[in-house]
C-alpha cells in the first residue's frame, strides 16, 4: 500500500511515532516530522517492515528532505513511575517540544494520546503503514533508539541488547535468569513468566 503524504492539505502536519514500547529494558523513544508536501522517498515504509540497513539508509534522507524532526526519550525509571503508556505520550510531547516549526494538526501512530497544548491530533491505527510523516517517525524513533541500546550493549553485554534492543526475547529472559536484572531494566514490567 503506497503512503499517504498527508491527511489533508491546509494543515502543517507532523507526524509522531515511538519506539521501544515493548521493551523489558531501555528507555521508549519517540519521533516528531513534519514532511514537505511534495515529498518523495520510495522505500519509505513502516519500521518494522524494513530491515536494518533500509534503516539505516533512510535515516540521514528523512533528516536532509523533512521540514523539521526531532527525536526524544523517556528513561526506564520514569517508565517505572508513570507507566509505559504515559511515558510514550510524554516522549512524543518532547519530541514535539523540540521541533523548531509549530506544527497545526498532529498525526499519532496508534488508537490514544494525550493532549498536546492546544494542538488538534489524529490517532491512526497502524499509522506507520498508512501516512509518510509517522512512517518516517517511526524509523527515526527505531534507528535512534537501537543507537541508545548498542551503546548498553557494551556496559551490560551478558543481555545482548546488541541484538534483542531489550525486547524479551528468550536469550534475554535467560540472561535475566542467570544474571539478574540490570539497573537499565524497568522494574514495573512482568520480566519473566511465572
Amino acid at each position: 500500500m503506497k503512503l499517504k503524504p498527508y491527511s489533508q492539505k491546509i494543515l502543517i502536519e507532523a507526524g509522531c511515532d515511538e519506539a521501544g514500547r515493548g521493551c523489558l529494558a531501555g528507555p521508549v523513544f519517540a519521533a516528531a516530522v513534519i514532511l514537505p508536501t511534495k515529498f518523495k522517498l520510495p522505500l519509505l515504509n513502516d519500521s518494522k517492515k524494513l530491515s536494518e540497513a533500509q534503516r539505516e539508509i533512510l535515516r540521514p534522507l528523512i533528516e536532509q528532505q523533512a521540514m523539521a524532526w526531532a527525536v526524544a526519550f523517556v528513561d526506564h525509571k520514569e517508565i517505572d513511575e508513570i507507566n509505559i503508556l504515559n511515558a510514550s505520550f510524554l516522549a512524543m510531547h518532547r519530541a514535539l517540544d523540540k521541533l523548531d516549526c509549530n506544527p497545526q494538526l498532529l498525526l499519532i501512530d496508534g488508537n490514544r494520546f494525550k493532549q498536546y497544548k492546544e494542538t488538534p491530533h489524529k490517532c491512526i491505527i497502524e499509522g506507520d503503514g498508512k501516512y509518510a510523516s509517522i512512517a518516517a517517525a517511526s524509523i527515526l524513533a527505531k534507528t535512534y533508539r537501537d543507537d541508545y541500546m548498542y551503546k548498553l550493549h557494551l556496559k551490560y553485554p551478558e543481555y545482548q541488547w546488541n541484538q534483542n534492543k531489550g525486547y524479551g526475547t528468550m536469550k534475554h529472559r535467560q540472561a535475566i535468569v542467570n544474571f539478574g536484572t540490570s539497573p537499565i531494566h524497568r522494574t514495573s514490567f512482568r520480566l519473566l513468566p511465572d
